[in-house]
């Protein structure tokens, strides 16, 4: 495929992908699952919002394939699937602070 010209359905997936990054508790999520697999009792407290919630935005992650999940007995366990999306979101990062720093020379 070419990368100059992407399909639609390519560029589609792209924009769902990013959509589900683009989200805070999501990133926080991501975050707290960086060192490994946590169950949902584990997760929920963190999160600091309805469990119902915290599980819709695990299960939409599932869904573009960024985490993984068994289930043990009436527990779910949470593991980042495609440790990839710490790449992006360090690119993210270098793009902010390239930013802030062009920023800041401009106020100068």
């Amino acid at each position: 495929m070419n990368m100059n010209h992407p399909n639609i359905d390519k560029i589609s997936l792209e924009a769902e992908l990013l959509a589900v990054l683009a989200q805070p508790t999501r990133l926080r999520l991501l975050y707290f699952l960086r060192n490994g697999e946590r169950c949902a009792c584990e997760i929920n407290p963190k999160m600091q919002e309805d469990p119902s919630v915290v599980s819709r935005h695990l299960v939409k992650m599932q869904q573009v394939g960024i985490l993984g999940y068994r289930k043990e007995g009436v527990s779910k366990y949470y593991w980042i699937k495609d440790a990839r999306v710490f790449g992006i979101l360090k690119l993210i990062d270098a793009m902010l602070q390239d930013h802030i720093r062009e920023q800041s020379q401009m106020i100068a």
